[in-house]
């Protein structure tokens, strides 16, 4: 009886988690189009303004290494600053991504002074295609190399939403 009922409890587990992974949210306007990108850290969140007012807020994972600045190729990081939405891979290994215009030239500047590459190929995007199925599921560890994930139907949104040229804000 103990194993059956330890069996019944990891199933409904399973169960749960995949419903809450695939639940999607009501739908963004299909016409909303975001002037601003701000993205906090420290709260693992996107958020999408237009003339000041937050269009749409979705969670994120990081870069592996998610406490500090990017300071050079493979640190894991994700950058902080000010940036733009400068192009967009349709193509992308991750579902659709959006590049961001790291390094700057105070990045560059800064990892010219340390003696290292500054890294770039920055992007927001979905998840790595193949693995769709693990849904909101990706956001439980930070995963990525100093990207910005979320998943494959909130890239859909924002790739709508956010033409080329839009400011990104990536706060502590």
């Amino acid at each position: 009886m103990t194993r059956r009922f330890l069996f019944s409890g990891v199933a409904v587990g399973l169960l749960a988690a995949g419903i809450w992974a695939h639940q999607a949210q009501s739908p963004l306007p299909v016409d909303a189009r975001a002037d601003l990108v701000v993205v906090d850290k420290a709260e693992r969140r996107l958020t999408l303004y237009s003339n000041g007012i937050a269009l749409r807020s979705y969670r994120v994972a990081l870069g592996r290494e998610p406490v500090g600045d990017k300071d050079r190729e493979g640190d894991e990081r994700t950058p902080e600053g000010r940036y733009v939405i400068d192009w967009r891979n349709p193509r992308s290994t991750f579902h659709r991504s959006l590049h961001i215009s790291y390094p700057s030239a105070a990045d560059v500047a800064r990892a010219n002074r340390g003696g290292w590459f500054p890294g770039g190929a920055i992007m927001i995007h979905g998840t790595r295609n193949g693995a769709e199925w693990l849904g909101r599921a990706h956001r439980l560890v930070d995963w990525t190399r100093g990207c910005i994930a979320v998943t494959n139907d909130e890239i859909e949104e924002i790739w709508r939403a956010v033409p080329d040229g839009t400011p990104i804000e990536i706060r502590r």
